[in-house]
């Protein structure tokens, strides 16, 4: 009797050392996590950070339907929210030319002032010595092109977006239809950062779209990559001068 306990429980000894070494070196897989709550779900854990983002979830657009009626009947069409995912052409790639880049630029006006050239599009932040830093911008299409000068009034992190009702109207008429209000994030048209054009309803801000720069594109908003406007946002002040020519 004494002999057989004794085997058993050096069979539950072996056991449960196997069941150590297995789970011991056993492969841990990565947690497979949306990209845009990566950094929120991160800092909520409590010790160290063991989790790994492997792939990146693509967000699907939100899908609305509306009621059409057609002889006597109703049918359930889908609304097109354009909010959430712009339409990319065939190309991708933006040209070299709209990185952003030290230049050589003779200019009147005191470091720390942005010139928009709307026509070649570039935005230029004036340096010391007949310096600039040069990004690549998309501009007002045909009909939304503007010029004037004006001053950063307010800069914002994520910004939300609340489309103008002009803007609601003229696009409802093409069969897109916008949200009234979206909050900030990697889907919303504006981008990382927004800075305020005075009290107009132009901004400088990101895009969604990047393969956008350097076309005429927006409704007069002048838009950048969210890593050139991070960049310039950093670099520029509330008041800073802003020159669209």
């Amino acid at each position: 009797m004494i002999r057989k306990s004794v085997l058993l429980a050096c069979a539950l000894a072996l056991s449960a050392v196997s069941s150590q070494a297995a789970e011991r070196y056993k492969v841990v897989r990565p947690v497979i996590i949306e990209s845009g709550i990566a950094g929120e779900w991160m800092t909520q854990l409590g010790g160290p950070v063991r989790a790994q983002v492997v792939r990146r979830v693509e967000r699907q657009p939100v899908v609305q339907y509306r009621k059409v009626k057609r002889r006597g009947l109703f049918d359930a069409q889908p609304v097109q929210q354009v909010a959430y995912r712009a339409e990319k052409p065939a190309y991708d790639k933006i040209d070299p030319k709209y990185l952003p880049q030290v230049v050589d630029y003779d200019t009147r006006y005191k470091p720390g002032t942005i010139v928009i050239d709307t026509v070649n599009r570039f935005l230029y932040l004036v340096m010391a010595d007949g310096k600039a830093r040069r990004y690549g911008v998309g501009v007002g299409k045909p009909g939304f092109e503007w010029a004037g000068e004006h001053k950063v009034t307010r800069k914002a992190e994520w910004p939300d977006w609340h489309p103008p009702k002009e803007m609601i109207a003229r696009e409802a008429a093409k069969g897109h239809y916008l949200p009234a209000h979206m909050p900030g994030g990697e889907a919303n048209p504006l981008g990382a950062r927004a800075m305020y054009l005075g009290s107009t309803l132009y901004r400088i801000h990101g895009t969604n779209a990047p393969w956008t720069i350097g076309y005429g594109v927006s409704s007069g908003c002048i838009r950048m990559r969210n890593q050139d406007v991070v960049d310039l946002y950093e670099r520029v002040k509330v008041g800073a001068r802003v020159i669209v020519i």
